[in-house]
């Protein structure tokens, strides 16, 4: 794949400035903004991400993006389309619409892919989902990077969807209960797993500086990858808004939450206002990252994970 690699290569953006990539009225006009926003903000290749909707939205939008990645101007800055979703497992779905899981199924993937002709590379599931480790394997088949999301799989599941081909992890440390065992738990366990490269939101509120020093001491700079995660309403201003079939808050510090779910310290958060070059300041800004360091996990490693 031909592609532009003078930034920062963001394996999930959610949308920006206001366009949802998931929206029933998403537009390519829209797309081409964020592409140029992205752009101008350090971010020169990204996998615009649809999550968890109504069957209808995928088979909507998924042709208007492919449709972009035929554009001149557009096309050398999407790296690939990321489903995250809708094959996940509540109670770790976060802010994706409980409504709308549901079980993998290889025939539907086939049928979105033809529908994106051909441009999803990655696919974020629950491994434990019932089907799970067959859509893996069939994924994986097609060129497809399968990542572990939104679950709570334990550790004889977790080896299993590595065997069959999972090689990423979307997100570690968020989109996962708010309570956990001490151990074992699906964290520790993806950390310890050699063969899965993991995503990581650096955006200063979805992970505390100290989880971020041992996640990379536990995965190594080559398999670390920083996202941002970054919502549709991404640099928007502080206030309450709807999104993802949720009514939600960005709060002055620009974090953004599920409306009314900030309880005894703990809030579903409902993915970020921050681009991957503000991820890069707030770890640049901790003191422990060389120049080096962030190009590697803010470019080489996603690089890497497409294959570009």
């Amino acid at each position: 794949m031909n592609i532009d690699t003078s930034g920062w290569i963001d394996l999930q953006v959610n949308g920006f400035l206001g366009a949802d990539f998931s929206a029933p009225d998403l537009t390519l006009q829209q797309i081409r903004d964020v592409t140029t926003a992205l752009r101008e903000r350090g971010t020169s290749a990204y996998c615009p991400t649809l999550v968890t909707s109504a069957p209808g939205v995928f088979e909507r939008n998924l042709p208007i993006f492919a449709q972009a990645m035929r554009e001149d101007g557009v096309r050398e800055h999407l790296a690939g389309i990321h489903l995250e979703g809708p094959f996940l497992c509540p109670p770790s779905n976060g802010a994706h619409a409980l409504r709308w899981l549901t079980p993998p199924d290889a025939a539907r993937f086939d049928a979105w892919q033809r529908l994106a002709e051909g441009a999803i590379r990655i696919l974020t599931l629950a491994p434990e989902a019932p089907g799970a480790i067959e859509l893996i394997r069939h994924a994986v088949r097609q060129g497809v990077v399968v990542s572990l999301g939104h679950h709570l799989a334990g550790d004889d599941v977790i080896a299993r969807a590595v065997d069959a081909g999972a090689t990423l992890c979307t997100h570690l440390g968020n989109g996962i209960a708010n309570t956990l065992p001490r151990h074992p738990n699906p964290i520790w366990t993806q950390l310890a797993e050699d063969r899965l490269t993991a995503c990581f939101i650096a955006d200063g509120h979805h992970l505390p500086a100290n989880f971020l020093r041992v996640a990379r001491r536990a995965k190594g700079l080559d398999r670390f990858i920083v996202v941002s995660d970054s919502a549709g309403i991404a640099g928007l201003p502080p206030g309450s808004y709807h999104y993802m079939d949720s009514d939600v808050v960005i709060e002055p510090s620009r974090r953004i939450i599920i409306a009314g779910s900030a309880k005894n310290g703990l809030a579903t958060l409902a993915g970020s206002s921050s681009t991957l070059a503000d991820c890069m300041r707030h770890l640049a800004s901790l003191g422990d990252w060389s120049e080096d360091d962030l190009i590697q996990v803010g470019r080489r490693n996603p690089a890497r994970v497409l294959g570009i």
